[in-house]
């Protein structure tokens, strides 16, 4: 899919979510991560599609989504993911999610009641404490860095986002993860969300991981320097009855670094569940 356009839009608490849909059959949703958006799933979907009817989107402040002067990390992205899921019409989808997606995923299971036939989660946030030294500084000081000259801004952006892949992106792909920041609106947004990254979302659940009602797959880039391999094998002992498993030659972005991984291993783990699927 050279081109990424969400064509449908949702009316969230009056707020405009991009969304797209592909393929036909039982229901899939993937869920990308933070700072990215539902590109990273450019690759992936085309191949899934030929397994599952499914659903793709961009998160709450992200992408082609609207980005309110508000909370959107966490908190607005579980209730997001349950109110599309109804808005869907879909029953206990299979569902794969990344990165902050992981955390809404899992926050929507045990927090919103909504029932999932599969998860499959890719690095996710899930394991506290969290936040690099760039988080923790924007943290303190969020009026500094969201008014950055903009040449500023973009370089950070681009290390912020290179520093997520073990290849370097092609300028194209680059520049359609950091166009949704730029400008007024996109800075603010950009260091917003990062400003509201907060340990205690993680509390309210980390305890519940076995209450997990679903089988649960876990895949991990073997060098993220995001969110450490350490915290994948610590989520796994967590969840009862997972699998985990170790993408090699991939940082924190896996679906950049081996999409192939995650096209393999997504009918694999359902087609396990259920050898008709």
């Amino acid at each position: 899919m050279a081109r990424w356009d969400l064509r449908d839009r949702f009316s969230f608490e009056g707020q405009s979510i991009a969304w797209g849909v592909a393929g036909e059959g039982r229901p899939a949703v993937v869920v990308h991560g933070s700072p990215f958006s539902s590109r990273e799933w450019r690759r992936i979907v085309p191949w899934l599609a030929r397994h599952r009817r499914v659903f793709y989107y961009d998160l709450l402040g992200y992408g082609q989504s609207a980005k309110p002067d508000a909370d959107v990390l966490h908190e607005a992205q579980n209730g997001l993911l349950a109110a599309l899921a109804r808005h869907w019409r879909i029953d206990r989808p299979d569902i794969i999610a990344h990165d902050f997606g992981g955390s809404a995923a899992l926050r929507a299971h045990l927090l919103d009641g909504v029932e999932y036939r599969s998860l499959m989660l890719i690095d996710p946030v899930a394991i506290s404490p969290q936040g690099s030294v760039l988080v923790q500084a924007a943290k303190a000081h969020p009026g500094v860095f969201s008014g950055l000259p903009a040449y500023v801004h973009e370089a950070i952006l681009r290390a912020y986002i290179g520093a997520a892949v073990k290849y370097r992106l092609r300028e194209e792909d680059m520049r359609a993860y950091i166009e949704p920041w730029l400008g007024d609106e996109g800075q603010n947004a950009f260091w917003r969300q990062i400003a509201q990254m907060d340990d205690k979302y993680s509390h309210e659940v980390e305890g519940r991981y076995g209450e997990i009602r679903c089988p649960v797959a876990i895949l991990w880039g073997e060098e993220d320097e995001f969110i450490p391999l350490v915290d994948g094998k610590e989520l796994a002992r967590r969840i009862p009855g997972s699998s985990f498993t170790v993408i090699p030659d991939a940082k924190h972005l896996v679906q950049e670094d081996a999409p192939e991984a995650i096209v393999a291993a997504a009918p694999d783990f359902w087609g396990r569940l259920d050898p008709r699927s």
